[in-house]
């Protein structure tokens, strides 16, 4: 049995998922928001308003502070020479294999919070779907595309 990816992602990641699931969590924060001016124009029970601010505030303690470490500590990935091992999931564990002979074309990408923490998603993309890497420094990022780039011409060479 082949033993599990072993690479991590860079510790900072778990910073920017914070923050990622924080602002994410902004959009949740609209249901108490749009009760509370709902209970102004009419007579709805108050305990509602409670009961959903409770829901917000378990709900951002979940997504904020409990799944990122927890996340983090279950991503990893290879890069080998015939295929990138990607292991991820928190309840349920999926593990990708992904043979460089699959592979059409190797991404980076950066939005406005990667780009702040100067950190790249890697996204792999076959025929069927495409698979991603996130998080990593943009030197790591860049390094990685090439070199699967690299390898997938290799190994379509062959």
């Amino acid at each position: 049995m082949r033993a599990a990816p072993s690479t991590f992602l860079p510790e900072k990641a778990r910073s920017v998922w914070r923050l990622q699931a924080f602002f994410e969590s902004l959009l949740v924060a609209l249901f108490p928001i749009a009760y509370g001016v709902l209970i102004y124009f009419f007579d709805f029970p108050l305990w509602i308003l409670f009961s959903l601010i409770g829901f917000y505030l378990i709900f951002v303690l979940i997504t904020v502070f409990i799944l990122p470490p927890i996340r983090w500590r279950r991503f990893t990935y290879d890069v080998l020479e015939g295929e990138v091992d990607i292991q991820f999931g928190v309840l349920i564990v999926r593990r990708q294999l992904i043979p460089m002979t699959r592979v059409q074309h190797v991404d980076t990408e950066q939005g406005p919070l990667l780009r702040r923490y100067k950190m790249a998603d890697v996204t792999i993309t076959t025929a069927a779907t495409s698979h991603r890497i996130p998080t990593l420094s943009v030197e790591v990022a860049d390094e990685l595309r090439d070199r699967i780039a690299r390898l997938a011409a290799v190994a379509y060479d062959e």
